[in-house]
């Protein structure tokens, strides 16, 4: 099965087109008790840094806060999108605040699939720190996160999460593809997988000393066995030009 973008063009519109609620109206009330999540994984406990995007007001991807006023999402999540926006503070996407692109402050990367939005104010969390090339092995299990689809057996946004998930994956390359031919980390499932609105989400690894660093941004799913994040520690001095980190 060959992979595909967590958000095609074609459900990123109808994410916008059905009308599924933003934040503030969202009908999807808190599980009580776990359930299959990411697609199986599990609920997060921890992840300060963590960001929920809408496009025109909808649900649309996963993010990451890197920096005082920016945040790190894929590309073709803010692909035809005339407003970005994100959830910010709570793993719970209908809590926490919104924060606005700034006119102008979405800035995406000229070969891999990956943007860099400017907010117009102070997102005041733990920012995820970039991890240096090298920071995820082969063989290694990294840590995927995202509100996206827990389904596979209807639409996906009929089953986007309202809290984070988190689900372990395996790194199987770390000279790989991104939907636009980036470099990327591609990974086999472990106890879960991406799906659509897991895009742009942030994966972790466990660097040489310690550190828990975001090394890539969710790109690509077959929604099954296989997974391929925008390798950004590769695309360090671009992110710092912007970020200043």
């Amino acid at each position: 099965m060959s992979l595909a973008r967590l958000v095609s063009r074609a459900a990123a519109a109808a994410l916008i087109a059905v009308g599924v609620a933003a934040p503030a109206q969202a009908a999807v009330s808190a599980p009580a008790a776990p359930e299959p999540m990411i697609i199986d994984g599990g609920y997060a406990d921890d992840a300060p840094w963590a960001a929920r995007m809408f496009a025109d007001g909808r649900q649309a991807c996963s993010a990451s806060v890197i920096a005082p006023k920016w945040v790190l999402t894929a590309q073709h999540c803010v692909e035809g999108a005339n407003q970005v926006s994100f959830r910010v503070g709570s793993l719970d996407q209908t809590q926490g605040r919104e924060v606005f692109a700034v006119p102008g402050g979405v800035h995406v990367h000229p070969s891999a699939d990956l943007a860099l939005v400017n907010v117009g104010s102070t997102v005041n969390v733990e920012y995820a720190p970039i991890g240096a090339p090298g920071a995820a092995e082969v063989g290694e299990t990294v840590q995927t996160y995202g509100w996206g689809a827990t389904c596979t057996d209807r639409p996906e946004i009929e089953c986007q999460s309202r809290l984070l998930k988190v689900a372990d994956v395996s790194v199987t390359s770390t000279w790989c593809s991104d939907y636009r031919g980036g470099a990327a980390i591609c990974a086999y499932r472990g106890d879960g997988i991406p799906a659509g609105g897991d895009s742009g989400g942030p994966m972790f690894a466990t660097a040489s000393d310690g550190d828990y660093v975001q090394v890539g941004v969710a790109s690509t799913s077959d929604r099954s066995t296989r997974t391929a994040y925008t390798n950004v520690t590769r695309y360090s001095d671009w992110i710092g030009s912007l970020a200043g980190v």
